[in-house]
């Protein structure tokens, strides 16, 4: 990595990547949720290029000497800063002052939560670790939003109003995604949810106080649940009656389908936007599109 990082800085500064672009904003954001709210923000005045492409998965991603380029020839580079984002800082380092873009870490815009299993590491006297799929919080994007909005602002102070103006659309959105997902949670029968897949949900059921039970804590890299993991989420489904179990995008839906055979409950994605495929990509699906699909399918669970 460090002789790649060497040789494509190398590259940045034959090309002259340092003076940035002309006639308008660029901005890279790595994951969906970035993307959607900087184009949204900046509309035709910016240039908004996602840099983990659709259908990737984003946790095991690893950037391209075409990656990096794009980053060292944005204005604006917009990222979430978890754990999948750890290459980062490595790659920011290696940018001198004059050609490193303008930053934006999304968990420093809101509260980030401790991710659930945090006595444990506590107790080893680790570090806590920090749940980065914040953007499930429809609260939490509007701040995201809100942050964009000032960041390019600040690069592009002739254009503020035209930023905040559209901030305020798109939050405005939000608010009716946000007051949809509180309507379902108060007209429903339970007050739970069962994941049978990973979980990247946290501030989502934090947000609207639900219970929940998951095959996979956050988006761990296990494949296969413990035996009592399963016992678990079916007899919770057969003794709660929950009508539906949840996967998330891309998913193998192997233990849905277990569940579902067992229990006959039914079997709904529950979108994370932390990637989208392809043709929700080339649809121009948005987190606010998705995010409503979302609303239909929690209300579907809860009744």
């Amino acid at each position: 990595m460090k002789r790649l990082m060497f040789c494509v800085l190398m590259l940045i500064g034959l090309l002259g990547f340092a003076a940035k672009a002309e006639g308008g904003l660029k901005v890279v954001a790595t994951n969906f949720p970035c993307y959607d709210f900087a184009r949204q923000v900046a509309g035709d005045r910016g240039e908004v290029t996602l840099l983990i492409h659709p259908g990737v998965e984003v946790h095991s991603y690893e950037p391209s000497p075409a990656d990096i380029l794009a980053i060292g020839g944005a204005d604006l580079f917009v990222y979430v800063g978890g754990e999948s984002d750890a290459w980062v800082e490595s790659i920011l380092s290696g940018f001198d002052a004059a050609g490193a873009p303008a930053t934006l870490r999304m968990m420093e815009a809101v509260t980030p939560l401790e991710e659930e299993g945090e006595d444990d590491a506590h107790a080893h006297g680790e570090g806590p670790e920090y749940d980065e799929h914040i953007w499930t919080s429809p609260k939490n994007a509007m701040d995201m939003v809100a942050a964009l909005s000032d960041a390019l602002s600040g690069l592009d102070p002739d254009n503020a109003g035209a930023y905040a103006a559209a901030a305020e659309s798109y939050i405005g959105q939000i608010e009716e995604i946000d007051a949809a997902f509180a309507g379902a949670v108060e007209s429903g029968k339970r007050r739970e949810l069962v994941f049978a897949d990973r979980f990247p949900f946290l501030y989502f059921v934090r947000e609207y106080g639900l219970d929940y039970v998951a095959a996979f804590p956050s988006c761990t890299a296990q494949t296969e649940p413990t035996p009592q993991t399963m016992l678990t989420l079916i007899r919770r489904v057969e003794q709660d009656g929950i009508p539906v179990v949840y996967t998330i995008e891309m998913s193998t839906q192997a233990v849905a389908r277990a569940v579902a055979e067992e229990t006959g409950a039914g079997i709904r994605t529950l979108y994370s936007l932390q990637t989208v495929t392809q043709a929700q990509f080339d649809a121009g699906e948005t987190y606010v599109s998705l995010m409503s699909q979302n609303v239909e399918a929690v209300r579907e669970g809860l009744n």
